[in-house]
């Protein structure tokens, strides 16, 4: 009988003295625990996070060499001061990690609805504003909520004003990751570099993400799941960091092998047809560069 291959873990992350990585929302969940698993590895980790305080508390209880900066991705000027301060300062890696999930109706602070605005339209901006420091490669974190309801991008309606539902608009969200991360890799591979897009999703994790969402009967069945199908966030880190340190090709999407890609160790999963759609992926880089004004410098055709 064939010995049964060794699940993936941590562990199996390459020494990665040298390297520097950022990493968005790292001073929580699986955030923390990918920070914590890449500075073990060798990693300078910069833990880019909107309470400093909290960020410099998560930061204590990591063995190795890490920095913790300001950046809040509900305001397009916290995410430009970011960039500006890191003034051409050596990057491998950047994790877009950061994200809030099914709240009531908000803004941020540049007035779009706050899911779309924060996990998607932050992270675009900070990704183009650092890419020309970035040497390796641009890890985003969507979820399994990217096939909710058939999800699309509402081009005509991102602010989603005339119909706004906390899921819809968690699944618009992370349906953007996908279709950005799709055309962040035709643009580069175009333009000749060798920095790679990828994309990761945890499973069904449990960490504080799910604890703000809009209803408290949503609160209340996440609390079941969570008890009976979540797996923790060190396991939920898993789809990140192998994402982060493999030899994968670009556009890969990362997520855990069990049953609905819920639990398991990380593996190369699938994604829905809107995710894979080349001309969606065009079209809402374009929207991007217009809300945010930020327009990576790639040259492509």
């Amino acid at each position: 009988m064939a010995e049964k291959k060794k699940a993936w873990s941590s562990a199996d992350i390459p020494d990665l003295t040298g390297r520097t990585v950022i990493i968005t929302g790292a001073n929580s969940g699986i955030g923390f625990t990918a920070a914590d698993a890449l500075a073990r590895a060798g990693a300078h980790v910069v833990l880019a996070v909107r309470d400093p305080r909290r960020g410099q508390a998560a930061a204590a209880r990591i063995a190795g060499s890490t920095e913790v900066r300001r950046l809040d991705l509900a305001d397009l000027s916290s995410v430009r001061e970011f960039a500006a301060e890191w003034a051409g300062a050596p990057l491998h890696t950047l994790i877009n990690n950061a994200g809030v999930m099914m709240l009531p109706r908000q803004s941020t602070a540049d007035g779009f609805e706050r899911q779309f605005g924060t996990n998607h339209l932050g992270h675009f901006a900070l990704t183009g504003l650092l890419l020309p420091y970035i040497t390796d490669r641009v890890v985003t974190v969507s979820s399994g909520a990217h096939r909710w309801g058939g999800a699309v991008i509402e081009f005509d309606d991102v602010n989603l004003a005339a119909g706004y539902t906390p899921q819809r608009a968690y699944a618009q969200s992370k349906l953007a990751n996908l279709l950005f991360t799709l055309e962040l890799q035709r643009r580069l591979a175009e333009s000749g570099s060798s920095v790679r897009a990828l994309a990761a999703h945890p499973g069904y994790s449990a960490t504080n993400l799910q604890s703000h969402a809009a209803s408290p009967l949503a609160r209340v069945f996440m609390r079941v799941g969570n008890a009976l199908f979540a797996q923790d966030d060190r396991a939920g880190a898993l789809p990140t960091l192998y994402a982060a340190t493999q030899d994968l090709p670009g556009a890969s999407y990362v997520g855990p092998d069990g049953l609905g890609e819920m639990r398991g160790a990380p593996t190369l999963v699938g994604r829905s047809a809107a995710a894979s759609d080349a001309d969606a992926a065009r079209r809402l880089w374009t929207l991007s560069e217009e809300l945010t004004g930020v327009r990576p410098g790639l040259s492509v055709r």
